[in-house]
């Protein structure tokens, strides 16, 4: 089964970096569901929930503004502030 590479970073800090198999998020256009095999893109993130679809079921993050790249099933989410509350691995 094929999977995204995922990094979320804060302005200050790398917050989490691991495997899942869908991506969600909110930006200026709209809502997006990442899977593997996505098109590139580059979208500006508005303040809301980012989920992380890991093995260990979904886990949501709180964001502020920001943005998410997605290129050759990887997935980066780059948040001013994130609260990433019981994240896990």
């Amino acid at each position: 089964m094929s999977h995204l590479t995922v990094d979320l970073v804060a302005a200050d800090r790398e917050v989490w970096s691991g495997e899942a198999s869908m991506v969600t998020a909110r930006t200026t256009d709209g809502e997006l569901g990442i899977m593997p095999g996505h098109t590139p893109l580059l979208g500006a993130l508005v303040s809301g929930t980012v989920g992380i679809h890991t093995a260990s079921g979904k886990q949501e993050v709180t964001i502020d503004t920001g943005f998410l790249s997605v290129d050759s099933d990887r997935v980066t989410v780059v948040a001013e502030k994130v609260d990433a509350g019981a994240l896990t691995d």
